[in-house]
């Protein structure tokens, strides 16, 4: 568990890399990455929730996924399918309230569906708020907010805070905390607008082998950090 008074972030976005890498040092199949991925994910949403942060982010699948081979991407949609609704008892005994944010138009019917049940499903819950970024791109999101602004009858102003409305989940707080896992250092398309002063951490550690403890070590890291938003220090 992470240390008693600590400076926990409200909301945490999760870069979920590495699950191919695992699979092939280990001689496997890329599926049995991605498998084994969900279970780091399923583990790590339920400490996420018990150090008592608000907000989590998953970049479950970008818009760049589609690149991938077909085969895997079958399997992605099979997989998250299969544990969409399945694990409507989890977020019932954790009081997770699940948010979507992307481009829910351009998934599988049956996903739709599916996220849209769990999405009302859990609607009431008081506990983590779990916002899955699938079918997910920061510039995409952009777009997509402006053309919403330019569908509305009454037009003001496009401040700051107004564009924020039009975006996927506009209730949702800037990310305190990005962390990113497989030794990556870059955004990816990930949360774009809505990063713009997130402080970062990077770990070698694939995602498939995330644990507590690399959480843990992720809040710390973030606990020393002194956020100035662009002021004096």
């Amino acid at each position: 568990m992470a240390e008693e008074n600590l400076k926990i972030p409200r909301h945490v976005g999760i870069i979920m890399d590495g699950n191919g890498r695992w699979a092939v040092q280990r001689g496997l199949p890329r599926y049995k990455g991605h498998e084994e991925g969900l279970k780091a994910t399923k583990n790590t949403v339920k400490a996420v929730s018990e150090r008592g942060i608000k907000y989590l982010s998953l970049y479950t699948f970008s818009t760049e996924n589609w690149k991938r081979a077909q085969e895997e991407v079958s399997f992605l949609f099979g997989l998250i399918r299969k544990h969409l609704k399945k694990e409507f008892d989890f977020y019932k005994e954790n009081g997770i309230r699940i948010v979507h944010s992307g481009d829910i138009s351009k998934l599988p019917i049956e996903i739709q569906n599916d996220l849209k049940e769990i999405i009302n499903d859990t609607r009431d819950f008081s506990g983590l708020i779990l916002n899955l970024a699938l079918n997910y791109g920061g510039r995409d999101e952009i777009i997509r907010a402006i053309s919403r602004y330019k569908e509305t009858k009454d037009k003001f102003p496009l401040t700051e805070d107004n564009f924020k409305n039009f975006l996927d989940v506009p209730f949702l707080p800037d990310p305190d905390l990005i962390i990113r896992t497989a030794g990556e250092k870059r955004l990816s398309n990930f949360l774009l607008w809505q990063s713009a002063y997130s402080e970062y951490y990077f770990s070698d550690v694939l995602w498939p082998d995330f644990s507590e403890k690399e959480l843990d070590d992720a809040l710390k890291d973030y606990a020393k950090r002194k956020r100035k938003y662009g002021g004096m220090g």
